[in-house]
């Protein structure tokens, strides 16, 4: 059968006029909302079963944003290990001693595909290897097509984020981290170039510190009211952050309250040495690269004798070149003190009487915890931890030899680690406590024996002037005569 170029145009004619006459009816029988869903679901099918006219659009997520870890991309960095899939040809695995579970890692240059709501995505982790050791150059990049543009940045990231904090919270493991080393061993996704870190492998809890009972409630209380603030906080336009200062003699406790207030809250420490500190500028980019729900320590703080910078004018020197009083203030509760959430500043010191009273006052640390010398309590606690012993007939005569001398923690257990037998143990304890106590008593007696020996002295002095005093005034006496 031929078709003549007349009856090709006949029938093409035909057809547009069955399709006009067919859009025609349409418009006047399918209602207008009918119309709108009938018209997008052909395009999706076209766009759907023609993919390669469909344009591909790609956003790059950075380490870093500004001067601070950008969240995506840690997030991004713990979602993504959770979809490595058996076909994925290149990974690193890890697993620190105190994780229950292997770890997944992605490689550089891999990439992954991801489906959200019937759509793809691929992520490629990149990192130029004659950067690598910059800290600011790593990078993924997210491609996925064009029209879902919208989706992703309203609907996908949220998702990613959220994910992220979930993987994180199944496996916390808490993190140690220092300035004294960058290269960190084990799962560091929330470290940055400026620090290294490892495990806090430290078991310090409430229940195993020897401190007094009511001051370690209030600290565990003051610890829950301030993470469940949130938007109290917001509220009355204070920064979420707490300062705490714990003071006392040395081996009181102090960096076991650190420890054990980082396991309660599963918080990660940033352990600041603030003599490695040679200006402002420094001081304040080192602090902002400390993630959210975190502890920064600040220990001995009095011994930083470059901290003392205040003027004749009660002013303090805003100078960058060096690091400064002024320039710890401003971090700790100045516009500084907004870049990030729920921290926690802890100093230390022996003597608190050393510090600058511009340190001490609310908002800056807003509550001092004295770690005095241990109690009979605090004992009880060492005691149960050390030897498994709630009760014992020598409990009573160490109550009463701590009631008339001064331990510390740290002496106590000493003394408790030296036998695993309870009455052995104890009676070390005892004769520890007996030692120290006739050392204080024979202390007692030389300093009264000085004390007297002055007095004499003085009394002697006294009275050897008294008499040259009368001589002197016999002689006057008889010269007026």
């Amino acid at each position: 059968m031929e078709f003549t170029m007349s009856s090709l145009f006949s029938v093409y004619a035909s057809l547009s006029s069955l399709l006009m006459l067919i859009r025609t009816v349409a418009n006047d029988i399918i209602p207008t909302p009918v119309r709108s869903y009938l018209e997008s679901v052909l395009q999706y099918l076209f766009h759907r079963f023609t993919p390669a006219l469909s344009q591909s659009t790609t956003i790059v997520v950075d380490d870093y944003s500004g001067i601070n870890r950008n969240e995506i991309f840690e997030s991004a960095e713990i979602y993504l290990r959770s979809k490595i899939s058996p076909a994925t040809d290149r990974f690193k695995v890890h697993k620190t001693r105190r994780q229950n579970n292997i770890n997944l890692g992605i490689e550089k240059d891999i990439e992954m595909i991801d489906k959200f709501q019937g759509f793809e995505l691929t992520w490629k982790f990149v990192f130029p290897e004659e950067r690598k050791h910059s800290g600011s150059d790593k990078y993924f990049e997210l491609s996925f097509d064009k029209k879902f543009k919208k989706i992703v940045l309203k609907e996908y990231f949220p998702f990613v984020l959220e994910k992220a904090k979930e993987i994180k919270a199944q496996d916390k493991v808490v993190r140690l981290y220092t300035r004294d080393f960058v290269h960190s061993y084990g799962d560091d996704e929330e470290g940055s170039s400026e620090w290294g870190s490892v495990n806090l492998e430290h078991p310090s809890t409430f229940d195993t510190l020897a401190m007094d009972p009511e001051m370690k409630q209030s600290v565990i209380d003051d610890l829950e009211r301030f993470v469940r603030r949130k938007e109290y906080y917001k509220k009355v336009g204070k920064a979420w952050k707490r300062g705490y200062l714990l003071y006392g003699p040395p081996g009181t406790g102090k960096s076991s309250l650190v420890a054990a207030m980082a396991n309660y809250l599963r918080f990660d420490i940033y352990d600041l040495e603030l003599t490695s500190m040679y200006s402002n500028s420094e001081l304040r980019r080192v602090l902002l690269s400390t993630t959210n729900r975190s502890i920064v320590l600040i220990e001995d703080i009095d011994c930083s004798a470059q901290m003392k910078d205040r003027d004749s004018d009660g002013d303090y020197d805003n100078s960058t070149s060096k690091l400064t009083l002024s320039g710890m203030l401003n971090f700790i509760d100045g516009l500084w003190s907004t870049c990030g959430d729920e921290r926690i500043i802890v100093f230390t010191t022996n003597h608190k009487d050393k510090l600058d009273p511009a340190l001490l006052r609310p908002g800056r640390m807003d509550m001092h915890i004295h770690m005095s010398y241990c109690t009979y309590n605090g004992f009880k606690v060492l005691a149960r931890n050390y030897l498994g012993c709630q009760g014992h007939r020598l409990f009573r005569q160490i109550e009463d030899l701590m009631g008339k001398v001064t331990v510390t923690p740290a002496e106590l257990a000493e003394e408790l680690m030296k036998s695993e037998l309870v009455d052995a143990a104890l009676d070390g304890v005892i004769r520890f406590l007996t030692n120290k106590l006739e050392l204080a008593d024979k202390d007692d007696v030389e300093d009264t024996q000085v004390e007297e020996s002055k007095v004499v002295k003085k009394t002697s002095r006294a009275s050897k002037l008294f008499r040259k005093f009368v001589r002197s005034s016999s002689k006057t006496s008889f010269l007026v005569q």
